[in-house]
């Protein structure tokens, strides 16, 4: 080896020495600088997130995930057969409203071969003012008789408009200025406060049947999958929770997002509480004295129709209601109870991303939830993050076998899972926030694994988080909503238009069935039968 000033000249033993020992020091400097920066690099990553939290604040805004989507859902999704084309939209039918037949001259002696046929699709946008003429009569006794007006005029403004203004509103994002605009443009002469009256009054029969979907799917369902959002109502912030399972979705809009609110959305419309077995187990599970509970077990079997009938109930059992963390368990065990008098959420798997809100009844976690935490996760070194990428694999792995045992449920594999689960989440990686994070996760092995018990149910959120991104944009558009009815308006149709998505009906259709525009035998059924009949 040559000389560090380049000369020709062979370093000596003891010279290659003291290069060897001076580079692998500057080696150690390096690590030791490179380790540095990755730490300041980690802390400059978690402040920045800290002020763009800050600012989400300061709107109003919920904070934004500091972390991309994993991938492993659609990295494990098994790769079809066949490398066909999936059929779009498009390639419906067509109905054909219209047929013009197009001649053409031709000399003598021709012959007729049939036809060539095209089809043209158009969309026909025009206003149409009616003015009737109602005849007055007086007869000889004086009482003035009017003509009636059609059957289902009322107002000033037809069924279709309000079904043009519904569909647009609801499912194409449109604002009620633009849709005033789009509307006065077509020739309708109409005011930004008259749409709004469109959009949010009389819509009882809407709601109606929103509170017989959530009770349908709440019956009739294996499993449902939930989700929240952050919301703004009457300039206050608030929570939109969302409730969905294979044929149907429902969002409700409240001030709070804690356990007994999501039991009081279960209970399907119902505002009872009662004390039975069902509610005495929930108490049982939960730190309440047993006195307090011996005294509730006295009250076994009888129902309570509103808050202050229940509120009594107990003072007279003298169960302090000041006390607000007993007060809470205590509603919440006989929401529980109410839930179950309904014959509700019987053997109904909640599916959630391990919010603690969600975890009632029968409880499974979304893997996907569950892997994102390894993202969240800084290692200082390369040793630390090769080991969380490889501890990153596995569970991609294996959540790509609990994918294939679901598409064909193979009696016996269910150990052999457990196992695997158990050898994944029990290693010791030497890195302490990784161990301590499939400690954590290891804990959660029965929700993890709810799907090997029940292969029904998916193993992720994905689908709450699909319908809840429509509410999501609706708030970035329109922002909150002031009246109650322009609240409950837009977690009705929003929610009607989900579940005729999911029914696979056109939300277009339904709305003009449902306003009258197909006459009076409707031609969709009710969307709670719907549910019913495809569970």
């Amino acid at each position: 080896m040559t000389s560090p000033d380049g000369s020709a000249k062979p370093l000596s033993q003891k010279a290659l020495r003291e290069l060897v020992s001076d580079l692998a020091g500057k080696i150690d400097r390096l690590e030791q600088e490179v380790e540095q920066l990755r730490l300041d690099n980690s802390n400059l990553r978690i402040d920045n997130q800290a002020l763009k939290d800050e600012i989400a604040r300061l709107k109003h805004l919920p904070p934004r995930p500091p972390f991309k989507p994993s991938g492993m859902e659609k990295a494990t999704q098994p790769r079809p057969n066949s490398p066909g084309r999936r059929p779009g939209r498009g390639a419906k039918r067509d109905r054909v409203t219209r047929e013009v037949t197009l001649r053409v001259e031709v000399p003598a002696g021709s012959r007729f071969k049939g036809y060539k046929t095209v089809v043209h699709r158009d969309l026909v946008l025009v206003a149409e003012v009616v003015r009737y003429k109602r005849e007055r009569w007086v007869t000889p006794e004086g009482q003035t008789l009017i003509a009636p007006l059609p059957v289902g005029v009322t107002g000033g403004f037809g069924p279709g408009v309000r079904r043009f203004c519904l569909a647009l509103h609801t499912q194409g994002q449109v604002t009620t200025e633009r849709l005033t605009d789009l509307l006065n443009g077509i020739g309708l002469s109409i005011s930004k406060r008259q749409v709004v009256r469109l959009l949010t009054s009389d819509l009882e029969p809407f709601e109606q049947e929103d509170h017989a979907v959530l009770q349908a799917g709440l019956v009739s369902s294996p499993y449902i999958t939930v989700d929240d959002t952050g919301a703004r109502h009457a300039r206050r912030p608030g929570v939109t929770t969302q409730i969905g399972g294979e044929r149907f979705c429902v969002f409700r809009t409240g001030r709070s997002k804690s356990r007994l609110n999501f039991l009081s959305l279960l209970r399907g419309g119902c505002e009872d509480y009662v004390v039975n077995d069902a509610a005495l187990d929930y108490l049982r599970r939960q730190p309440v004295e047993a006195a307090v509970i011996a005294r509730l077990t006295k009250l076994q079997g009888q129902v309570f129709s509103s808050d202050l009938e229940w509120l009594e109930q107990l003072a007279r059992c003298s169960i302090n209601i000041f006390d607000r963390p007993l007060l809470q368990t205590l509603n919440e065990a006989a929401t529980w109870g109410a839930i179950r008098h309904h014959g509700l959420m019987g053997t109904t798997v909640v599916v959630s991303d391990d919010a603690g809100q969600f975890r009632v009844a029968r409880h499974a976690l979304c893997w996907i939830h569950a892997e994102r935490h390894l993202q969240k996760l800084m290692p200082a070194s390369p040793k630390q993050a090769k080991a969380v990428e490889l501890v990153r694999k596995t569970i991609w792995c294996f959540y790509r076998g609990l994918k294939l045992w679901k598409l064909s449920p193979s009696p016996g594999a269910e150990a052999s899972f457990r196992r695997q689960f158990n050898r994944i989440f029990g290693q010791h990686t030497g890195y302490k926030e990784l161990d301590a994070l499939l400690a954590r996760l290891a804990r959660r092995k029965a929700e993890l694994l709810r799907v090997l018990e029940r292969p029904e149910i998916p193993l992720h959120t994905n689908a709450s988080e699909n319908d809840l991104r429509a509410w999501v944009i609706k708030r970035k558009v329109s922002g909150g909503t002031m009246s109650v009815n322009g609240r409950v308006a837009r977690d009705v149709m929003l929610g009607l238009s989900k579940t005729c998505r999911k029914l696979r009906l056109s939300f277009f259709a339904y709305l003009g069935d449902r306003l009258g525009l197909h006459g009076d035998q409707p031609r969709i059924p009710p969307l709670a039968d719907l549910v019913i009949q495809s569970a």
